[in-house]
Order: C-alpha cells, then structure tokens, then sequence
C-alpha cells in the first residue's frame, strides 16, 4: 500500500477512529461491536502503516485520539494535516531520487546510447546548441511575436526517440494542442520562447530538460526528446 496526498490523511484519520477507553489501554476490552469496529480499524491500518515502512508510535496515535476527544489537542487539524502532507512530500522525493540512482545503473547503456547521439547531432550543419544543451534547428522561421513563460500558446507538434519510435502526435489527433508556456517541460519552455509565431522547429531535448528519470509505456527513463514543433498562435 503506497501512501499519498490524501490517502495519508484517510490511512491516519482511520487510524485514530478507535474508541480509547480513559482507562488503562491495555486493560481495554471489546464489549460492543463499536469497540470492535474501532479495534478493527486500528489493527488492519497499523498494520498497512507498518507494511509500507511507515513508523508510527500507536501510544502517541492513542494520545492524539483521547486528547481530540476532551478537546485539547496539541496540533490543529490544519497543522496536523499540513505536516502529514510535508512529510508526504519529502517522502515521495527521497524515494524518487533513491530509483533515479537505481535507474541510472540499470539504463547505463541507454544512457550512453543517448548521450552519444547528443553529441554527435550537435555537429550536424544548422543545429544550434543553447547553454543548457538544448538542440534544435530551424526548420521554417516565423514573423509573428515571440512567447513569454506567461502566455498560453497553440502547436502542432510529433515527438519521436532516438530510434525513430513515435509517442506523441497532434497532428495525428487532428488538432492543435494548447498549453502554458511555463506548464510543460523545461526544454519546450525554453525552445517556445526563442521561436516567433508561424515557426516551425525540430527540438533535441536532452533527459534532464524532459522527462529525466520518469518513464511511461513508450519512454524509457533519461530518454532523449525529439520533436518538431509548430508555433501556430499565442492564444493569450
């Protein structure tokens, strides 16, 4: 069981739905169905919390609970959700970097696969290169005005790999795609705001300005980007 955004607050918030007697808690016996109702809900989700590696001190859950119930707690439920959510948060971005290392010995190949074509594409005639190591060559240069990260714009766009596999078409959909400019991957953020209206350019994107270490069905992990993108209009 994976724990996340608002799956945490129910996993927690179940947690603590058993009925604590003021009585000594492990002198507590279940005499009704709600006190087995609340033993139930705290057995299976401590037992959920500590399959997904998440430690919890249950005397602390217990005291929460007891002290919700005189109305005294020590946390508001806003900042309790706020540092569940934090934790969440941090969690989720030291286990991404953890398989992002994993990932990097296991597509070592791929990666050099893609590097190498970088490097060897950046010497072809009419490519240019920015200080980030975007690549792109200008297929069709437009007149109209140039986007900003704030504007929303229109485009036609196919994006292949390396090898030539195709993910991601608009054309094929048989309508323009329209999105901010700030919204979308850093290589396109960059790319979209050198180009003037009416353009139409072929981009290289290296992994860390796509999508790094993500992968989908089509896109390995660390995969180099190629697309030819069509700047059709700044839709505002």
């Amino acid at each position: 069981m994976k724990i996340k955004g608002s799956l945490v607050l129910a996993i927690a918030l179940a947690f603590m739905l058993g009925s604590c007697a003021k009585q000594s808690l492990s002198n507590a016996k279940m005499k009704t169905r709600e006190d087995s109702l609340s033993y139930a809900f705290g057995i299976v989700n401590y037992n959920a919390l500590q399959a997904d590696s998440l430690k919890l001190n249950a005397r602390i859950v217990a005291k929460a609970m007891l002290d919700g119930e005189t109305g005294k707690p020590e946390m508001s439920d806003e900042i309790a959700r706020g540092f569940i959510m934090s934790f969440v948060t941090e969690r989720q971005a030291a286990q991404a970097e953890k398989q992002a290392e994993q990932d990097k010995l296991l597509y070592k190949d791929y990666i050099a696969e893609n590097e190498a074509f970088l490097s060897k594409n950046k010497e072809k005639s009419g490519v240019t290169v920015t200080p980030s190591g975007l690549q792109y060559e200008v297929i069709k240069m437009g007149t109209g005005s140039k986007p900003t990260a704030a504007n929303t714009v229109k485009v036609h766009y196919i994006g292949t790999l390396i090898d030539g596999t195709e993910f991601d078409s608009s054309i094929k959909r048989g309508e323009p795609a329209q999105f901010p400019v700030s919204g979308v991957i850093s290589g396109w953020t960059e790319a979209l705001q050198i180009m003037p209206v009416g353009s139409k350019f072929k981009l290289y994107i290296p992994q860390d300005l796509g999508y790094g270490a993500q992968a989908s069905e089509v896109i390995k992990p660390f995969s180099t980007l190629i697309f030819e993108v069509e700047l059709l209009d700044i839709v505002q």
